[in-house]
């Protein structure tokens, strides 16, 4: 089965649209799939970049969101714009490489699976795109995960990842749905007993533009941990 929607979330990307775009294309032998960026309404020039790609590419689409900024939303946007039943989501900002969408659908259609996910091997795996800091914090995240609400990968906040859309449908209702952690939402608050296949990939260098991590967003992942940890016991 190739049939995929990609959905990518941005803000202020303007400058790897383009680049990102082209990668992707490149990269898919397949006819049914499409490229979907939601944009949080940047004010960069990105909506006319978005305009001028929906034009050149028959399976390109975007939306433009004039909400709350918010990662999770976006996603969930562009679920519900979606047209086929295999999900991707990726970042916008050059660091997932696109050469491993083909072999995550590979592994969701042969081990017949409900979720993969792009891991970064945080203690012993090549990320030239994480500094030491966020290397430990990322890790310190996770252990912490893992001890409060349990193990269902080894990178459950990872942003780059493919899944059944059935499985948002079924859950909408009972995802925590903000923030900027959706593949976290998405293992801890679906039920039923979900096939998960964790593939290590290379983290590569954000080439352009500065990362959105900050204070706000912790603060939100927190919270999530803390309902989410409330509501298993």
């Amino acid at each position: 089965m190739k049939n995929l929607s990609i959905i990518i979330p941005i803000y202020k990307e303007k400058k790897n649209i383009v680049e990102l775009t082209n990668k992707i294309r490149k990269s898919l032998n397949f006819k049914n799939y499409e490229i979907i960026f939601v944009d949080d309404n940047s004010k960069d020039g990105t909506k006319e970049i978005l305009k001028n790609l929906s034009k050149k590419y028959k399976n390109f689409n975007f939306i433009i969101r004039k909400k709350k900024k918010d990662l999770t939303q976006s996603c969930f946007d562009g679920i519900k714009k979606s047209k086929y039943s295999i999900i991707l989501i990726m970042d916008g900002d050059l660091q997932h490489n696109p050469k491993y969408i083909s072999k995550l659908l590979r592994i969701y259609n042969k081990k017949k699976a409900d979720i993969v996910i792009a891991t970064r091997n945080l203690f012993y795996g090549k990320n030239p795109g994480l500094n030491l800091f966020r290397r430990l914090f990322s890790i310190a995240l996770i252990i912490l995960f893992n001890i409060l609400i349990g193990k269902k990968s080894k990178d459950p906040m990872s942003g780059y990842f493919l899944f059944n859309k059935k499985i948002y449908k079924k859950n909408k209702k009972k995802y925590f749905g903000k923030g900027y952690k959706i593949l976290a939402d998405i293992l801890y608050n679906s039920s039923g007993n979900l096939k998960i296949i964790d593939y290590d990939i290379e983290f590569g260098h954000r080439l352009k533009n500065k990362s959105k991590m900050n204070f706000k967003i912790l603060i939100i992942l927190l919270e999530f941990l803390l309902i989410t940890f409330i509501k298993k016991y």
